[in-house]
């Protein structure tokens, strides 16, 4: 498999878990110091790992980069399209050529990702190619324009991709993993012209809960996965009363995206250059003490049957429990 994005947050802890199933991994991203400490990880965890140092706005760099893996792992059975940057500021606070970046790497290099994957996999018949998402690519909120716009694009490419997969009657398949918030080093290296530190919004969960979700959407055909009970919330909600959303972001999202501590999110800012620097916490952001190590929802979502199974159970057991009282009466 090869994952954009891999030096740190969902793509490290993802290779990581890939790691443990003893897969080949390719690792894609800029800084040379947290792709070195990723592919320790993943030796460490059973896997084997190989980086490339690129830069996903720039299509020859992505192909390039799957050229290496391939020579040094073999073909890519799964490619997964992670990359992301964003700025954290009021649209008007935001430069074009700030917005343009953001929207280059985040929506772009996904773009890019998947055409690289396709060049390999359509030939074949054969691959799987996992879209990372959130739950807003459904819903916008205040302060992430760059970023919302970027996954509601990636929503309108996936949807584009899937059909013309359909009508090539291909083997290839794609999926998009809708995401919640989640403690990754984004908020201390994406670019922030807020006064105070950015955060997830809450409830917050660890990377390692995104991570499980991608490897298993990876490994089943599944249209679309939501994790978390906040992303089921959000998605579903919008469609139901997108102005009730609108007021309640409105009011609430842009304290709620800031803890107490002042922050200068200029001075390391990965918007342009990578923050090449490994941090102890690796896939971890600073959040840890109030991060979820698990999803519920996740879970039942992906053991559907399960699920189906003791939902009609306990359906079964209150229907024939109403049937004996109204005998007994």
């Amino acid at each position: 498999m090869a994952i954009t994005g891999a030096s740190a947050g969902i793509g490290r802890a993802t290779a990581v878990e890939f790691g443990r199933r003893g897969a080949a991994v390719g690792l894609i991203a800029r800084g040379a110091a947290g792709l070195d400490a990723a592919a320790n990880e993943v030796g460490a965890a059973g896997g084997t790992a190989h980086t490339c140092a690129a830069d996903v706005a720039d299509f020859d760099a992505v192909r390039a980069a799957a050229e290496e893996i391939e020579a040094h792992l073999g073909p890519i059975d799964i490619w997964i399209n992670n990359a992301m940057t964003t700025v954290f500021a009021f649209i008007d606070d935001i430069a074009p050529h700030e917005f343009e970046r953001a929207t280059r790497v985040t929506y772009l290099g996904t773009v890019w990702g998947t055409k690289v994957a396709l060049e390999r996999m359509l030939p074949r018949d054969r691959g799987t190619i996992v879209q990372v998402g959130s739950a807003l690519a459904y819903r916008g909120i205040p302060l992430q324009a760059p970023y919302c716009g970027a996954k509601h694009a990636i929503k309108g490419f996936q949807e584009s991709l899937r059909c013309e997969l359909r009508h090539r009657g291909s083997n290839v398949h794609t999926t998009m993993v809708q995401l919640p918030g989640l403690n990754t080093p984004q908020f201390d290296h994406c670019l922030s012209k807020m006064p105070r530190h950015p955060m997830p919004v809450p409830p917050v969960y660890q990377p390692e809960v995104a991570a499980r979700a991608i490897h298993w959407a990876a490994h089943n055909r599944r249209r679309e996965l939501y994790v978390g009970f906040p992303t089921v919330y959000t998605i579903l909600g919008n469609k139901l009363a997108p102005w009730l959303a609108e007021r309640y972001l409105a009011r609430t999202a842009v304290d709620g995206q800031q803890t107490d501590e002042p922050f200068d999110g200029t001075r390391a800012a990965n918007l342009f250059e990578p923050v090449d620097a490994d941090h102890d916490e690796g896939a971890h952001g600073v959040f840890s003490g109030r991060a979820h190590p698990r999803s519920e929802q996740a879970w039942l979502s992906r053991h559907r049957r399960v699920t189906a199974l003791g939902a009609a159970a306990l359906l079964g057991a209150a229907s024939a429990g109403g049937a004996l009282l109204r005998r007994s009466a």
